[in-house]
This record gives C-alpha cells, structure tokens and sequence, in this order.
C-alpha cells in the first residue's frame, strides 16, 4: 500500500473518531435538554402539594407534656416520643462540633443541598469506602425528612428526594444555620426511645447534653447513622469504634488536638444509664387523673406531643405523709384484698395537696391490675358521713340542731322503710346534734321524712357532690355512691364557712414556648349561708368531741387545731370512711375491698372498723402535716343562724309534745355505743337496685370495686362489735373503742341493706 493510501484511511478513521465523539455529547447534550424540559413540568408537579414549610411550626416535633409538683419538681410525663427539646446554648460544644464534622462538614458553606457531599457519597457507594463524612444528605435535609415531610421519610424516591432538597433551600432562607443545627439535635433519634440530644444524654449518661464531655458527646455523634447498629447498650464494640471514627473526623476538621482526641479514643464507653420521667410518674394515680383532666380539654396529640407543661397542686410533703399514713396501715392488715384511698383538700384554695388512689400501682391483684384509682373514679357508698349533707340541708330548712327527736329503734319511716340504730339501740329523745354525735339512724330517717329529699340532693351537690343521688330517703344514710374527691370537696365546703370551691389539681399550663394557656382562679362560691356553715361545724365538732363515733380521732388527734368531722360505714361494713376538717386542710379516708361487690371488710382477722382503718388513717396524716401548724379557728358569721321554732316541726317517730313551746324535756342516752346500723326488710321503691351500681369508668376487672363501712363493728363499743366489750377491738389502735353500723336504707327490690353511720 501507497504512502498516499495510508493516509487517506488514517484521516478517514480519524474524521470517524471525531464524529463519533461530537455526536454522542451532542446527543447527551440535546437529551438532557429534553428531560429537563419534561422533567421540568413532573418536577412542578412534585412541588405541588408540599406542606406549609414556611411556618415554624413546620418543623416542631413531638414534645412530652411534662407534670410538675407544686414545689415545681417534674413528676410525670406524657408522651408518644421520649424527648426534651433544649436550646443551642445548653448544649454541650463538643455535641455541635462532633455533629457537624461527622454528619455535613460543609454545613455551614452550602445552601441546604451539597452538591459536593452528593458526589462524595456516590463515589464512596462505588469504592465501597466507610470513611466519607455526611453521606448525600446535608443536616437541613434530614431535619427536613424528620419533620415537614416525616410522613414520607421512608418512601424511597426521586419525587420524594426532589421535595426534600427543595424544602431545604427554602429552609435555608428563612433560619441561620444555628436554628437548624439545633433544630436537628432536638429531632434525631439516637436509639433506645431517645429522641434529640437531651433525652439520649440522660439515657446513655445521666446527664444534661450541656454536661457531655469529648468521649460522650462523640458517642451520642455516633449513634444516629445507625441506632441499633451502634447501641453503646447492646453492641459495645461498635459503638465504641463508631465513636473513635467520629472523634478521628474531628481531629481532621480541626476541631480537636492530638492529645484530646487520643484520650477520649483511650477511655470506654463508661455508660452511666438513666432515665427521664415517664408516665407513670412519682405519684401515678395523682398524674393519671392530671391526664385525663387535661384529655377534657386538649385533644390526645396535644397532650401526648404538644410539649405542654403543666403545673400541679400535689405537695411533696403532704403526698409523702398522705402515702405513708394509708401504705402502712393497709399493709398492717394482714389482708390482701384490702384497700385505701385519700383525698386532701387546702381550704384556702381547693387545692388538693395529697391524693392516695389504691396502692401497688400497676401490679396485678385478683381484682386486677391496680391503676385504677380508689379516690377520683370507685364511687362507694358514703354510710353516715353522708348525714353531714343532710345536717346542712335540714338546717337551710330552718331546722336547729337542738329540735328534739324520738331515736327509738327500730323506726317504721315510710311504708316501705323501717330503719334502725346500730345494735337496735334505743337512744330516748334526744337533740338533733346529739343524734349526729351517736350517729342515730332513726333521727336521720325522720329528718329527711321532714324535709325532703329533694333538698338533701339540691344541697349535696351545692357543696360538691357530683355523682347522682337516688331520689329516696335512704340516701340520708349514705346508699347512693359517691369518690373520695367528692366527700373531701364537699366537707371542705363547711371548713370555708359554707363557700365551695371545685377540686383543683391543675394551677397552670404553658405551652412548649412557654406562653400561659390556663392559669386558675379563685372560683369560691358562697352556697351555704355562712351561719349555717358555721352551725354545722360546730354539730361536727361535737362529734369528734363526744367520742362515741370518733374513738380513735377523739383519743389520738394531737394536733393544736379544732377539728369536725363524721365516720361512716355501708351496712356490710364494706365500706369505712372518715371525713374530717380542721381550719387548714379538709381529708377524706375510705377504706374497703379492692373488688366491689364483696362482703364486709376485715382488719387482722376481725372485721374492719372505722376505728381500725380510716380513722387512724386521718389522724396519722393529720398529725403530720399539721405538726407545728399555729392553732386556726373555723370561720365564723357576724351574725346568727334563725331557724324555725322546734314546735314547727312534726317527725314520724316524734311526739309534737316534745318540741312544743316550752318544753325541753330531754332524754339521752349516754351508754358509749357505736353508730347504728339499720337493716331493713322492707324496700323504699321497688326500682332501687338491692346492690351497688358498678362504677362506670373502667368496664374491666381492673377496677376495683370495694365498697365501705361504717364504724360499727369488730372495733366494739359497749358490748357492740365483734371483738365485744368496752376498750375491745384492735389493741394497738382502740381504747375504748365505739363505732358506729351501716345503714344505707331499703335500696333493694328485695329489701335491703342499708348503709350507716
């Protein structure tokens, strides 16, 4: 071949080679031009329907609501994530740094994307390299994935990685880089239900994010490229070369020496776990009745997410007096079906300072698990301590509490209502305040005959009584159910001279950026005249002071204070309470089976009194709380009480000769007995259930269902009571002890038991 041959194919392979080269730059060229201009019109499409980025709110994540004490100490929280937002500022430097040269080094050069970072990543992926920092995804755009488009974090897909990149330039634009950066740290998960820096520093360290030193904060840096991966917990190795890694970038960036980082790389993990507060709480029956308060008014994703704080009435002080009077003598029974509850009232305020709902909070009992709570949510009968409200109704009436009443026993009230006193005992005629003292059935049978029970149900829930109360005259002596909460709020109505005042246990709430969105205020009402008030205080006091009823109170009390109050026991001594006042605090005690429905209540082998449970209860907590407490004095009214003369009053069981003008023959019984019981055969209406309505709050066997008792029983009295003879009973708590017997009236269709004193 020629020389001028060769050359010829020489430049035809080489024209070849040119064309060959332009035409497929060309081709690239005029294709990336044509998917940009359709991929133009998808892309819009895309960005069509993001949501609001602009908003701050945007980018908040699920906050717990957190519960404090009055003394301002976090008691509970309630949350769907474990987390703690903080400021930039509390947050420990070696955090910021660690995170920045670990996850997005050039954070704080690009606008949101990097398209460096993206590259990196990629050729990382084809060399199979570990070792390129920050992957694809800058630290904007996975706040971005974390929070306005956390619905689609995990859906895997160009459309879903072009909004993402977008949001976070826009993002860029509307907060500096120490927004965002913080912003993040309050967002990422580091394993272990610890979401953000705060909550994984106390799980891993117990200890604040500010708080970290190199070593820690280099481990929690580590963790959120992999959570399980990296468990410091479960996979110690590899969390612990994770943190070597991170802390080796930070060396290269910079941002630490040699020296530091060769130490921190030379210590372990050295965890030191914790925990941040969770639902359950210090005190999980109070903050369990916070919650579903506030369920009342914010919806469960506000409560659960909207990182509320809310501050409460609980007392540290009284909670733990509270819970040691009631624990204790509960465990000192000997009877595992045995349960106690209180509720104790600040008079000044409403403020409920000490709630005991059940014990063993979440464990499970034959009734099962104990969380529900005896004090805000079991209605029991109230036995006598209800004959308080009908005291207050009879005197509204105009009826003093020196008219004269026939306490013979039995009684025949109504057609179908006979009750009677505690062991039949035959009182004489007596003054109605005497027969609050000996808690006499018969007396109260009359009174509401008189009266009507109309007024006693008007006056009831004036005071605070909520529950709904059967429309018959049993209801004097405590047949109809009422809580603890209820008992403690309507007595404290008397302690403030007839001015009643709703339950509070929540005294403020801000929201997570710290704005007030409830503050209480005094809402005292006065619903009873305040000599009326001050009348029955007095009628109260003369119960404790007399002793009958009140052994255990009138014998241990020691506190300087004046103090009223009534026992009360359901006529199976079932259900045993004590509800008494002094002028600072109102306390409510029942005592009871943990399941409803079963027979009376026994306290170390004997049955229960209220001298053996409830009214050792009040007073041990009552001792304590108001030890050193300066001497109060009940309210009192400028005026005086008019009431109607005694002649005007006709009773069934009652001579009008007794109460007639002038006369003032009196007939008392003074024989310490307990209060009585009144079981009749005889129905008041025929649709009265012959036994308790199940409390309508949890429908499982979780509830517990235990009724009350009055103070009759195995404590004595004289002759009375199980254990029999003056001073018998428990020795360790009664002297001579009384006692006073359920009555609760004819509630059955079959007859009934009533429930008393």
């Amino acid at each position: 071949m020629g020389i001028r041959t060769r050359r010829a194919r020489s430049h035809s392979k080489t024209h070849v080679t040119g064309f060959g080269v332009a035409g497929v730059f060309g081709f690239i060229a005029l294709l990336v031009v044509a998917l940009a201009l359709s991929m133009g019109a998808v892309v819009s499409t895309w960005l069509e329907d993001l949501p609001d980025y602009t908003s701050a709110d945007a980018y908040l994540v699920a906050e717990p609501t957190r519960v404090f004490d009055a003394d301002g100490t976090e008691i509970a929280s309630y949350y769907l994530q474990n987390r703690r937002s903080v400021d930039l500022s509390d947050i420990s430097d070696y955090v910021l740094k660690g995170t920045v040269d670990t996850e997005d080094k050039r954070f704080y050069q690009h606008n949101g994307v990097d398209p460096q970072g993206i590259l990196r990543a990629a050729v990382g992926q084809l060399v199979g390299s570990s070792d390129s920092s920050g992957g694809g995804s800058t630290i904007t755009q996975q706040l971005v994935r974390n929070t306005v488009l956390s619905d689609e974090q995990f859906e895997y897909s160009l459309k879903r990685k072009v909004r993402e990149a977008y949001i976070a330039i826009q993002m860029e634009k509307e907060y500096t880089k120490d927004q965002i950066l913080n912003m993040y740290l309050n967002t990422i998960y580091y394993g272990n239900s610890a979401y953000g820096i705060e909550a994984a520093s106390i799980t891993y360290f117990n200890k604040d994010a500010s708080d970290l030193t190199l070593a820690e904060a280099a481990t929690l840096v580590g963790l959120p490229n992999g959570p399980g991966l990296f468990d410091p917990i479960t996979n110690p190795d590899a969390c612990l070369a994770r943190r070597n890694l991170v802390l080796q970038r930070m060396l290269e960036a910079g941002d630490i020496t040699e020296e530091e980082c060769a130490n921190a790389q030379a210590e372990d993990l050295n965890l030191n776990l914790g925990t941040l507060s969770d639902s359950v709480g210090t005190y999980p029956y109070f903050t369990d009745y916070v919650k579903s308060i506030l369920l009342q008014d914010f919806s469960s994703d506000t409560v659960l997410q909207g990182g509320l704080k809310v501050y409460t009435t609980i007392d540290p002080t009284y909670q733990a007096a509270a819970e040691s009077a009631v624990n204790d003598r509960i465990a000192n029974a000997n009877n595992d079906d045995i349960a106690g509850a209180l509720v104790s009232i600040d008079n000044t305020n409403g403020y409920v300072v000490a709630m005991v709902g059940g014990q063993n909070y979440g464990t499970d009992t034959d009734a099962g698990e104990s969380t529900f709570n005896l004090a805000t949510s079991a209605q029991r009968q109230a036995g006598s301590s209800f004959k308080t409200f009908t005291l207050v109704a009879a005197m509204l009436d105009g009826m003093s509490p020196t008219v004269m009443l026939n306490c013979s026993s039995p009684m025949q009230i109504t057609s179908t209502w006979s009750p009677h006193n505690y062991n039949n005992n035959q009182y004489g005629v007596i003054t109605l305040d005497r027969a609050t003292q000996l808690s006499s059935n018969t007396a109260y049978g009359q009174v509401i005959e008189a009266i009507g029970v109309d007024k006693l149900i008007s006056t009831a829930k004036l005071m605070g009584i909520d529950s709904t109360i059967n429309p018959y005259d049993s209801s004097t002596l405590g047949s109809s159910e009422v809580t603890v909460l209820e008992m403690a709020e309507g007595y404290s109505t008397l302690a403030m001279g007839g001015v009643h005042r709703d339950a509070v246990v929540i005294t403020k709430i801000e929201d997570r950026n710290g704005n007030v969105v409830y503050e209480h205020s005094d809402d005292g009402q006065q619903v009873i005249d305040s000599t009326v008030a001050a009348d029955a205080t007095e009628v109260l006091e003369h119960v404790v002071e007399a002793g009958y009823t009140t052994d255990y109170v009138h014998a241990n009390f020691s506190a300087n204070q004046p103090v009223a109050g009534k026992t009360g026991t359901s006529d199976e001594a079932d259900n045993l309470w004590f509800c008494g006042y002094t002028p600072q605090i109102t306390t409510a005690v029942w005592v009871g089976n943990m399941a409803e429905g079963t027979s009376k209540v026994y306290y170390r082998g004997s049955t229960a009194t209220t001298s053996t449970t409830s009214q050792p209860i009040w007073t041990t907590y009552m001792n304590a709380v108001l030890s050193g407490v300066a001497r109060g004095t009940f309210p009192t009214s400028d005026h005086k009480a008019t009431y109607k003369a005694n002649s005007s009053w006709t009773f069934v069981g009652t001579s009008q000769a007794v109460n007639s003008s002038g006369s003032s023959t009196t007939t008392t019984q003074t024989q310490e007995t307990q209060e009585e019981t009144t079981t009749t055969t005889t129905t008041e209406e025929p649709t009265t259930p012959t036994t308790p309505t199940t409390p309508t709050t949890p429908t499982t066997p979780t509830t517990p269902t235990t009724p009350d008792s009055s103070d009759s029983d195995s404590s004595g009295g004289s002759g009375s009571g199980s254990s029999g003879g003056s001073g018998s009973g428990e020795s360790s708590d009664n002297g001579s002890s009384t006692g006073e017997g359920g009555n609760t009236g004819n509630t059955g269709n079959t007859g009934g038991t009533g429930t008393g004193a």
